[in-house]
């Protein structure tokens, strides 16, 4: 069975995915972990032509619960999406898209195989989102007056 790292260096490879923008590590307690932000896995599921459509399960204003089916050729694959207050920490709330988007991150990684190597989504959970550090996004871009930057 390949490594962890050898399946991350293929994965970032084979989806085109930018290493500093959209993986990165994170130690949880104590253990260090991988994980792909939302821009990697909108990739991974382009990439790979994983169509994904959702069934709403449950729809309470403080508890979704979303099932995604993917498909790819003659593969299925199935999973859940949930979002309460206990584990989303959105202000304001917006329980149906975060069920959305953990719905869709688990069946793309689930056909990628990310699991059985321990590579997660930044979208399952509050704890595994990355430190937003100072953004720098805007440095280096110019508008049309090229004496004043865009953002």
């Amino acid at each position: 069975m390949e490594s962890k790292r050898d399946f991350l260096n293929e994965l970032v490879q084979t989806n085109q995915l930018n290493v500093d923008e959209d993986v990165f590590r994170k130690a949880i307690r104590g253990k260090d972990m991988a994980f792909i932000k939302r821009s990697g896995i909108e990739k991974i599921q382009f990439t790979n032509d994983i169509r994904v459509h959702y069934e709403v399960i449950v729809m309470q204003p403080d508890y979704v619960v979303i099932k995604a089916i993917a498909t790819k050729a003659d593969m299925v694959v199935e999973s859940f999406g949930e979002a309460t207050p206990e584990n989303t920490n959105q202000k304001p709330p917006y329980y149906s898209a975060m069920a959305e988007k953990r719905a869709l991150a688990r069946v793309v990684l689930k056909f990628c195989g990310a699991y059985k190597h321990g590579v997660y989504s930044e979208d399952e959970a509050d704890d595994f989102k990355q430190p937003a550090p100072r953004s720098t996004f805007s440095d280096g871009i110019q508008g049309p007056d090229t004496q004043k930057k865009v953002a």
